[in-house]
């Protein structure tokens, strides 16, 4: 028999139920971490990253010897940091020889690794680079839009892979309702060739339009990049269909008595026992009746009292 460990503490419990399976998940977080060398470019780019990510992203300043995604064995520090911060997105920035300014991006599933992007970071433009009026600077933690142009995202697989774990990078929480006042900021991503990518970031400029919907503009704030794919990895066959699967709605808890109906709507019943009206005794207060009585009772002692003096004087 195996040992159930409980949580020994409040704190503990509620970080358990935190990160237990909900029907409706939370948003995602990202991880960012450096390889045993990074260049200068790349440290700016993991520092971007992480401050368009800020409030949902740890960000670990120390080296990593013993991470290599795409090597068996290699992530098995990935995975233990992704349990121990809960993120389910990650991004490790590697520099070599072989592969310059180089980015893994991937996805974890029950903190095991679920597929991976490799891509080459060219022609970096930080924020600071950009002139723009401040006004217009995105507000941090809001919500973004994503425009993805070109028939690469659609017809190759590569850049179809990229498309969707680049998504879950940048969209941050899922939402059903949006107001269009809270839209500052937009992610294009162009696909210049078969695997060279353009990812921008512009703020919107809302402008008259003479309708209820404003016209808008979109202002370059950067950063901008050219991702360029070098290898990817899909997720295996059992993972994937594991992290697909959904959980059926829970049905409804059925009410006793309650039915609906298409014209009066919602329809109770009450259970009402046999009524056995022969057993019943019948009790009648009515003021007429006791008057009644009270007068019998009058008229009988009256009688008494004159049956009594008969008796009386015959005798």
């Amino acid at each position: 028999m195996l040992k159930v460990k409980t949580p020994r503490n409040h704190r503990v419990r509620r970080e358990l139920e935190k990160r237990a399976p909900k029907l409706v998940e939370n948003g995602k977080k990202t991880l960012i971490l450096h390889g045993t060398k990074t260049s200068g470019v790349l440290n700016e780019v993991l520092k971007e990253i992480y401050h368009l990510k800020k409030g949902k992203a740890v960000k670990f300043s120390r080296k990593n010897e013993n991470i290599k995604p795409f090597e068996n064995g290699g992530e098995t520090s990935l995975e233990f940091f992704s349990m121990k911060t809960d993120c389910s997105i990650f991004v490790y920035g590697s520099h070599s020889k072989k592969r310059p300014d180089n980015l893994v991006i991937g996805r974890t599933y029950d903190h095991h690794i679920y597929d991976l992007v490799e891509v080459g970071v060219e022609n970096f433009k930080p924020m600071e680079s950009f002139k723009y009026d401040k006004k217009l600077a995105p507000l941090i933690g809001s919500k973004p839009m994503i425009a993805f142009v070109g028939e690469g995202f659609e017809n190759v697989e590569e850049l179809k892979h990229f498309k969707e774990v680049l998504l879950d990078l940048l969209r941050g929480e899922v939402v059903e309702n949006l107001n269009l006042v809270g839209l500052d900021r937009v992610y294009v991503c162009t696909a210049i060739s078969s695997n060279r990518v353009f990812l921008s970031h512009c703020g919107l400029r809302l402008k008259k339009s003479g309708t209820k919907v404003p016209r808008m503009e979109l202002v370059e704030v950067g950063p901008s990049m050219d991702l360029v794919v070098r290898r990817h990895r899909l997720p295996n066959d059992s993972l994937k269909k594991a992290a697909m699967k959904t959980a059926r709605d829970q049905p409804k808890k059925k009410v006793k008595n309650v039915g609906d109906d298409a014209v009066e709507g919602k329809i109770g019943k009450i259970y009402i026992p046999d009524q056995k009206v022969g057993e019943m005794a019948v009790i009648d207060k009515s003021k007429g009746v006791k008057r009644e009585r009270r007068e019998a009772k009058l008229k009988k002692g009256d009688h008494e009292h004159v049956s009594k003096k008969q008796k009386e004087d015959s005798t």
